[in-house]
């Protein structure tokens, strides 16, 4: 039996007995280290204020334990202000669980499949908005109680859109963590379907992309509620949606592909030089990385806990404030520096704006992960395949605290560096 403080965190999320080659846990759950529950219920006033300051640094060095890994997310995600009381919680809780219904009965009237426990995985129209006459699609469109759907030919260029990206979330949902206990049950992956379903009906900007259902899947397992796991979802994107805009030009993760490469000039330009040479300055190759932030690198487990630690060090008091109404006038109030993440003190120390952190951690990261890589690199890669060999090399063989450690010295070196003399 594991001990209190030897528990490995993939414990918590079961991989099918038949997956032998999935990647293992490093993290831990340690006494003293881990943010435990007994830490955080102290965290808490008799009114249900959050001292965050209390817990940052504990969950940056030793992540969360997974009995409060949702809840304490909400807050490290800007879902609630530390400052507020248990009952303005419980109210904003009631108010975004019936947000969330009146949306998801919206897609329900586009789609009657949205919330039936049943999913898509085949084209329901054709480009030009005609139904399908696919046999596969017409065995698709039945409700569980075998009556079936019927479909018209589709006029609304909005609603279209919406009804074209159905079966690719679909097609994504059912390769999304197939590794886990948890997705053999239908219900589950219908679960995570109809949240993607409803944020790319929700964000008609962003709508759906590949690499969404990665993001996603944690929320199905972390909250009992849809409506709380899609809301927390939500907030999740507001933090990398730009990564996911594109156009017929440009892809969003394109602006973090070009930090990476000024950093990467900036702190080993001898690897970069070398990565120019061989066609890879845009360093498109970390595009996996910087979209679903480690999730293919890491287990499961040791991925969410690479998250919380990143969220712990870019903590910003103000988040709430900020996502709720940007011109609320409480924006900008004088705070104690202990209320923000490790890695935003920093930034606020080398002079950039509070909140405005000129490059995210997740590009570190990466950064740092391609210094370790740095002399195999120089020395093997004489191509892009190579550089990618590499690097796949490394899935598994991650750290997620010493790759946030590495980040955070990076990060050091690299405002040492850039930063001009007066």
């Amino acid at each position: 039996m594991w001990r209190a403080a030897d528990i490995p965190t993939d414990s918590y999320y079961e991989v099918r007995a038949e997956c032998t080659d999935v990647p293992k846990t490093k993290f831990k759950i340690k006494a003293g280290k881990t943010l435990s529950v007994r830490k955080w219920k102290a965290a808490f006033s008799p009114e249900g204020y959050v001292d965050i300051g209390r817990t940052l640094d504990r969950i940056h060095r030793g992540g969360i334990h997974p009995d409060i890994r949702g809840e304490v997310w909400e807050f490290l995600l800007g879902s609630y202000d530390p400052k507020s009381t248990y009952e303005e919680r419980d109210e904003l809780r009631e108010d975004r669980r019936a947000r969330y219904t009146v949306l998801k009965a919206e897609c329900r009237n586009l789609f009657p499949m949205i919330g039936s426990g049943k999913y898509v995985t085949a084209p329901i129209l054709l480009e030009n908005g005609e139904p399908s006459q696919d046999p596969i699609v017409l065995e698709q469109l039945k409700l569980e109680n075998g009556e079936p759907i019927t479909m018209v030919k589709e006029t609304d260029k909005k609603i279209l859109e919406w009804k074209l990206t159905l079966h690719q979330i679909g097609l994504d949902v059912v390769r999304t963590d197939r590794t886990l206990v948890f997705y053999e049950k239908q219900d589950n992956l219908a679960k995570l379907w109809d949240i993607l379903s409803v944020y790319s009906w929700f964000d008609t900007d962003v709508g759906y992309c590949q690499g969404m259902s990665d993001l996603c899947s944690p929320m199905i397992m972390l909250f009992q509620d849809e409506a709380d796991a899609f809301w927390c979802f939500e907030r999740f994107m507001r933090r990398i949606r730009a990564n996911f805009r594109a156009t017929d030009r440009s892809m969003g993760v394109e602006t973090q592909l070009g930090s990476l490469a000024s950093v990467t000039q900036v702190i080993d330009p001898k690897l970069h030089q070398h990565l120019e040479e061989l066609g890879g300055g845009d360093y498109l190759f970390a595009v996996r990385m910087l979209m679903v932030l480690f999730r293919r690198e890491f287990s499961f487990g040791d991925s969410l806990n690479l998250w919380e630690m990143m969220w712990a060090l870019e903590y910003d008091p103000e988040m709430f404030a900020m996502y709720e109404d940007p011109d609320d006038e409480a924006k900008g109030r004088a705070k104690s520096i202990r209320h923000y993440g490790k890695f935003e003190r920093e930034v606020m120390k080398s002079g950039g704006k509070v909140g405005e952190a000129p490059l995210p951690i997740s590009v570190f990261l990466v950064a740092s992960v391609l210094k370790d890589k740095s002399a195999k690199l120089v020395a093997e890669a004489r191509g892009l395949d190579d550089v990618v060999k590499i690097l796949n090399e490394m899935t598994g063989n991650l750290d997620a605290r010493k790759a946030c450690t590495g980040a955070m010295k990076l990060h050091k070196k690299y405002l040492k560096k850039v930063k001009k003399p007066p």
